[in-house]
């Protein structure tokens, strides 16, 4: 899309931005980091301090969901530029990018917090990824405002349900409870982006199934440049805290074919309707693998639980 478009496009939401801002500052409630963090249970680290996994009562997957979910949120400073790339700095745009910014930034901070409180996670491991992940400045950069629009409500409903089942595996009150507060947050988030594209699909219904069409085919957790993140990934899958099946049922289904309506849309360019068409098919054949995944990876948990309790 043309940058004199995104400037069209953004003039004509700017009203729905100002409303959906409103609403998410009397939706948001405040709070501190400082507050949720067990700082009672830290300790000094020695000179020579080696972390060992029996440190934290945590599994395998509870750590590698907790690994990428905080170098995510500290991967912010790009996450912030690209946002006011795509939004701007005026009006009630740009005051949402920074108010969002100021939320995200606790979110990093409380898990990283507790994390090394709680010696969690290997510190030195890491605090090198944090610098290896925060130096490369890799983020997904879509092309235009809609795709922006449409990543973003994507992005922001993954993050919530990552957040919000990585908290599932954490037998730690604390641990979970942060995890909780953190995927409040970014559910706020994602009803006001859902909400903005709800409005441009009505504005410009043949432009926002495009851009939908292609956020769709290209979408990617966010995590490009941490470190073994498709290990990671693998795991987190595995346990069922993220795959792609979560990701057909719990986004694609009800916020693309639900919330934005895109099957029950009308008079579409042909350029719309052939993405949608594609984007249908792609959806479904989502669903299908998808599918086939949870079930292999509830067979493999099955036999494992049952593998543990002989041992036991």
């Amino acid at each position: 899309m043309p940058v004199e478009a995104d400037a069209r496009t953004l003039a004509d939401l700017e009203p729905e931005v100002e409303r959906l801002l409103a609403r998410h500052l009397r939706q948001t409630k405040e709070w501190h980091p400082h507050a949720l963090v067990p700082w009672s249970r830290g300790q000094d680290f020695a000179p020579d301090y080696e972390w060992s996994p029996e440190e934290a009562n945590l599994t395998p997957e509870a750590r590698s969901a907790l690994f990428v979910n905080v170098l995510t949120e500290e991967n912010l400073p790009y996450y912030f530029r690209d946002s006011e790339r795509l939004f701007g700095r005026e009006g009630a745009w740009g005051e949402w990018v920074r108010r969002w910014t100021a939320e995200e930034g606790r979110h990093g901070r409380v898990i990283y917090d507790y994390l090394s409180v709680t010696r969690a996670l290997d510190p030195v491991a890491l605090e090198r990824a944090r610098m290896a992940q925060v130096q490369c400045g890799q983020v997904p950069q879509p092309p235009s405002l809609l795709e922006g629009l449409a990543y973003v409500t994507l992005q922001e409903l993954a993050t919530r349900i990552a957040h919000f089942n990585t908290g599932r595996h954490i037998d730690d009150p604390a641990g979970k409870a942060i995890m909780r507060r953190v995927a409040f947050d970014e559910n706020l988030h994602f009803l006001f982006y859902r909400d903005v594209m709800s409005a441009a699909v009505e504005i410009d219904p043949s432009s926002a199934v495009v851009a939908i069409a292609n956020q769709v085919k290209s979408f990617a957790m966010p995590g490009v440049g941490i470190t073994d993140f498709d290990a990671h990934s693998r795991i987190i899958a595995e346990a069922g805290i993220y795959d792609l099946a979560i990701h057909h049922d719990q986004i694609l289904q009800p916020v693309v074919l639900r919330d934005w309506n895109l099957p029950g849309l009308t008079e579409l360019s042909s350029i719309a309707e052939v993405a949608r068409d594609g984007l249908m098919k792609m959806i479904d054949r989502i669903g299908r693998v998808g599918q086939r995944l949870a079930e292999r990876y509830a067979e493999a948990r099955e036999s494992l639980r049952r593998n543990a309790a002989l041992v036991r």
